[in-house]
């Protein structure tokens, strides 16, 4: 299924249930005036925030949501149902735009539910004009209609862990490895680049191409991807055991995030030694403890190491549920 980032539709809250005029009569006793029952508030609409990132894709072919509307009242005073509320899943990161108000807000936490239309004011049976001056009322009023809008939501992705690095680093293999049992986003299509975006146990990963391709001078990526990894909470360095020179392309590739963004130089980060398996074990000890000089967070993982990939995933999970 196709990646959806940006949808449009029409939500409705519910209609109010409509007051009615009802009489009470028992077996032998005489008329005991109005009983008619209110009606029942309409239900509400609310959107959530949850981790899906493909959920707008199933929402494609929905071009209205409409929240329940309320039961109408009844005999005997009662009154009608309440509307069900309807609440509207939509990925985190989602900015929702209110068309008609011009208003907008971001839900930026799982689990966040915000309230976007109110469902309308239930109507009046004639049990509730009764009155001293008013023993036989006839009046009800009817339910009022739901506030409704269309919205626009467009998701800028909140990526948990950003993958940095060298052509050679390896980056897109480890993201294919972490993210393999999960639902995984397909190539997106940007220019001449093609970042990838996978979702592991909930958490976002991107591949960042081209930052050291002269991205920081507006080549490469397209605007629509850029909007993505503005949000990114982590950076990981993905240096290739097969450098030589760790620090230089560690160095290498700070220059480039610092003149890309000074926001996303900031990030919390980690190194991230790739493809352990072309060197010995002290060769392992001497590079970790060499770009342990850089960054005091190193991680080392080699893709056709399945042990490897789950304690590097299982790390990562760790890190990024502190974040």
């Amino acid at each position: 299924m196709a990646f959806v980032d940006e949808i449009t539709f029409h939500v409705k809250a519910g209609k109010g249930g409509d007051g009615v005029a009802r009489w009470l009569h028992e077996k032998g006793k005489e008329f005991m005036g109005p009983a008619g029952g209110n009606g029942g508030k309409g239900g509400d609409v609310y959107v959530e925030a949850v981790r899906d990132i493909g959920i707008l894709a199933g929402y494609r072919n929905i071009k209205l949501f409409e929240a329940e509307n309320g039961k109408n009242g009844d005999k005997k005073g009662m009154e009608g149902r309440n509307g069900d509320d309807l609440t509207i899943q939509l990925p985190v990161g989602s900015v929702v735009y209110n068309n008609d108000t011009e208003q907008s807000f971001e839900l930026l936490r799982e689990g966040e539910r915000v309230l976007i239309l109110k469902g309308g004011r239930y109507g009046l049976g004639n049990e509730h004009f009764k009155a001293s001056t008013n023993q036989r009322p006839t009046q009800t009023t009817d339910g009022r209609a739901g506030e409704e809008a269309d919205f626009k939501i467009v998701l800028k992705l909140i990526v948990d862990a950003g993958f940095v690095g060298f052509p050679n680093a390896g980056k897109s293999s480890l993201l294919n490895a972490l993210t393999r049992a999960r639902a995984k986003v397909a190539n997106y299509q940007f220019t001449t680049l093609e970042p990838n975006l996978g979702d592991m146990h909930g958490f976002i990963l991107a591949d960042i191409p081209g930052l050291i391709e002269g991205a920081s001078e507006g080549k490469g990526l397209g605007h629509k991807f850029l909007r993505h990894i503005s949000r990114t909470k982590m950076i990981l360095h993905c240096i290739s055991l097969e450098n030589e020179d760790i620090a230089g392309a560690y160095r290498t590739i700070r220059a480039e995030l610092e003149a890309y963004s000074d926001e996303l130089a900031g990030k919390r980060e980690a190194i991230v030694l790739t493809k352990t398996d072309l060197v010995d074990e002290a060769t392992l000890r001497a590079k970790t403890a060499e770009a342990k000089k850089l960054n005091p967070n190193v991680l080392s993982v080699s893709i056709l190491d399945d042990a490897a990939i789950k304690a590097l995933g299982d790390e990562l999970v760790k890190i990024m549920r502190g974040l």
